[in-house]
């Protein structure tokens, strides 16, 4: 069973940092795009950060540019989020997924592009 399993999320006050973990399972995702999306209560889900099979290359939504990074490690078949200067506006809950079909995807943002998604982790960030 393939599973991709998030952690890392949590309760932190503005301006602090924190560091979302997907460590996949029952398949290896090395040669395929990842991404992070996120979804706050009551919007829908959107885009937040996406990554080539090699790391080579990356994309951010420009709400988050410049303060979080993505990055992977395929040896261990996990890809991260490095999330800094948070805002309570970065309150969601985050999605890792993983698109199959291809190793650099030029849908990146779009949640459809990607077959395979966790179950989210919750981050919350106060004033």
């Amino acid at each position: 069973q393939v599973q991709l399993v998030e952690s890392g999320g949590g309760l932190v006050q503005a301006g602090a940092s924190l560091r979302l973990s997907c460590a996949a399972s029952g398949r290896t995702f090395s040669g395929n795009a990842m991404g992070w999306f996120r979804q706050a209560p009551g919007k829908e889900r959107e885009f937040v950060a996406a990554i080539s099979w090699n790391g080579g290359s990356t994309r951010y939504a420009d709400s988050v540019k410049g303060r979080f990074t993505i990055s992977r490690d395929n040896a261990k078949n996990t890809v991260y989020l490095q999330m800094n200067s948070l805002k309570p506006e970065d309150t969601a809950v985050y999605y890792c997924a993983a698109d199959s079909r291809r190793k650099n995807s030029d849908s990146y943002s779009t949640g459809s592009s990607y077959d395979y998604w966790g179950q989210g982790t919750q981050v919350t960030v106060s004033l």
